[in-house]
């Protein structure tokens, strides 16, 4: 058992306190204060904050390898590739794995990019490994699609469809359609042998979504974009969500509609970079989460790594602060909401007896410049420890 003492804890859950989280067993045992066991080994962490370990809802880490540009994150050979498995190109020994956990991140929902229509299956991995199966938290946890310039651009190139914003969500229908077609011969085959169908890898990943037992991660920037992946997902019954949103806040009220039906959340960011592309010519920067928050619609706010490193990530999470953010739903942006979003709260997230022993410990409070990630805990593991 491991004992860390004398830390203030934020749970995100219930309010800070000083105190004691007992570790056993790969999970957060107690709570509490001046709690003793036998035989434990025991870290005074006074002075210190303790928080849940934080997750990053958005990201090609391990994909896109860092000093590189061979990328395994895009098949750029055809627009509609669900059968691609983000587990089959992660790199567990891309040095951003470690710079992540050092920076206090202990999950990463990684998968493909958006470059195709429909991408491929996204993984929630732990930070911290060097194989892949043993570092996956859940596997899969949502389907990419992507709209807007990202396709539009390649496929012109390529001299093939999309061509325009049109083409992409018909498209999108398409294979929609040819997967649910699936799924019925499949049924219809159970009950009659002389019926068999042949296996269609890209359908079989599809149908999931199709089912509404996978959510669809749209990557959509315009707000016409974003109109577009929701009336997609009401057409179809599809459970998803909304990454990037960059001109979410000029929709808020259509966006808090859509929360109370089969949107699992809006996942927003990278805040921090420039405004590189046509489509993010409205972009808020750090305004848009607080933007977002005085509308009352949950986020996540994430890295879109590479584009931005761990480290810049979390400034970018303090300048939504600095831009009027209460920094406990800062807080909860990288944890407790991030986790909801991507349906992973059973496991991480927060401070509670029976999760994920994940947690990142700082010097201080973790949105001031001046504090640094001095230890980071995952599966009851100390992963990392400031080496000075």
């Amino acid at each position: 058992m491991l004992v860390l003492k004398n830390a203030t804890i934020l749970t995100m859950v219930d309010p800070a306190f000083v105190g004691d989280i007992a570790i056993q067993d790969r999970k957060i045992h107690a709570l509490g204060k001046k709690l003793d066991y036998e035989d434990a080994e025991i870290i005074d962490l006074r002075g210190c904050y303790v928080l849940p370990g934080f997750i990053d809802a958005h990201s090609h880490i391990g994909l896109f390898e860092s000093g590189t540009r061979e990328t395994e994150h895009n098949e750029r050979t055809n627009p509609i590739t669900p059968h691609m498995r983000a587990i089959d190109g992660i790199n567990p020994a891309d040095i951003a794995f470690y710079e992540a956990r050092s920076s206090g991140f202990t999950t990463c929902v990684t998968g493909p990019g958006s470059i195709n229509l429909i991408g491929g299956t996204y993984a929630a991995v732990k930070t911290y490994g060097n194989i892949v199966d043993k570092m996956i938290l859940r596997y899969p946890v949502a389907m990419k699609a992507a709209l807007g310039e990202n396709p539009k651009f390649r496929y012109t190139e390529r001299k093939m469809s999309p061509h325009t914003r049109m083409a992409s969500a018909a498209i999108i229908r398409e294979a929609l359609i040819s997967a649910i077609e699936y799924g019925e011969r499949l049924k219809l085959a159970q009950d009659n042998p002389e019926k068999k169908v042949e296996r269609n890898p890209r359908w079989e990943e599809l149908l999931a979504v199709a089912r509404g037992e996978l959510p669809m991660k749209f990557h959509v920037h315009r707000a016409d974009d974003i109109a577009t992946a929701i009336r997609i997902a009401n057409e179809f019954g599809l459970y998803y969500t909304l990454d990037h949103c960059t001109e979410g806040y000029l929709i808020t009220d259509y966006l808090k509609e859509q929360l109370n039906g089969r949107c699992k959340g809006v996942i927003i960011g990278p805040l921090s970079n420039y405004k590189n592309k046509l489509e993010v010519k409205n972009k808020a920067g750090h305004k848009l989460a607080k933007k977002l928050y005085d509308a009352e619609i949950p986020f996540a706010i994430a890295s879109d790594f590479p584009v931005l490193t761990y480290e810049a990530m979390l400034a970018s999470v303090a300048l939504s602060v600095k831009e009027g953010l209460p920094e406990e739903i800062a807080l909860k942006s990288i944890t407790l909401e991030a986790a909801k979003i991507t349906g992973i709260d059973d496991r991480v997230g927060s401070l509670e007896v029976g999760k994920d022993a994940d947690l990142a410990v700082f010097s201080g409070n973790p949105l001031d410049y001046k504090s640094y990630c001095q230890m980071t805990i995952i599966n009851g593991e100390i992963v990392y420890r400031k080496v000075f």
